[in-house]
């Protein structure tokens, strides 16, 4: 069952970038490694919902981390690689179209949370993850942010990996289903996407076919 400790802070609250004050607070508290964990693709039609966690070191943060949503296609990559480069531990993971179809897709992300935490290098002492929900199984305490990844650089470093993950991964799926446009719309249904599946029908294992207008073809 998941968890719902979690808060939900006024906008005139949030910060204008993350910070590291969540963290540095678990920190003090006896907290070595604090873990941020995030996921990306809840919306579109097709392909994965992918989840990263990241723990940053706290004497090498990395430059330039804001919400993956409010960075550009270049800013994403420029801090990505940023995130690669100085964190103490990354990990991402996924869960498929057909787990979505099975779980729903808010379990299917916090499944796919869990599995980055648990695939981390270094076993997180407290884990901060986005949304209102903690994932379930995670291998120590946990706190949910609302808007975590306009708040924790830990979550927002996390938003970025599994950002950026995914649309490789949908660049994949256009090498191999060009017909679909996965390479510019990563899924989403825009009008291209939408079109080639009235034309050509949803693909076996990459739909969503729990979405409408997926689940009507």
């Amino acid at each position: 069952m998941t968890g719902r400790n979690s808060d939900s802070p006024l906008l005139f609250n949030l910060p204008l970038k993350p910070d590291f004050s969540a963290e540095t607070r678990l920190i003090a508290g006896g907290c070595r490694f604090v873990a941020g964990t995030d996921e990306a693709g809840r919306g579109p039609l097709a392909g994965p919902v992918v989840a990263a966690a990241v723990i940053l070191r706290p004497d090498n943060l990395p430059d330039g981390i804001d919400d993956s949503k409010r960075l550009s296609k270049a800013g994403r990559e420029k801090a990505f690689e940023e995130v690669m480069r100085k964190a103490a531990a990354i990990a991402f993971a996924s869960s498929s179209a057909e787990e979505i179809d099975v779980l729903n897709i808010l379990r299917a992300s916090l499944l796919a949370m869990s599995r980055a935490v648990a695939a981390l290098c270094l076993a997180p002492n407290h884990v901060l993850a986005d949304g209102r929900d903690i994932p379930p199984g995670l291998p120590c305490p946990g706190f949910a942010l609302i808007k975590g990844d306009q708040r924790s650089l830990s979550i927002a470093a996390a938003s970025i990996v599994a950002k950026v993950m995914r649309d490789r991964m949908m660049m994949t799926a256009h090498a191999d289903f060009p017909a679909y446009g996965f390479g510019s719309n990563q899924g989403y249904g825009s009008a291209a996407h939408m079109a080639a599946i009235e034309a050509h029908g949803p693909i076996e294992r990459l739909h969503r076919f729990s979405f409408a207008p997926v689940k009507h073809q």
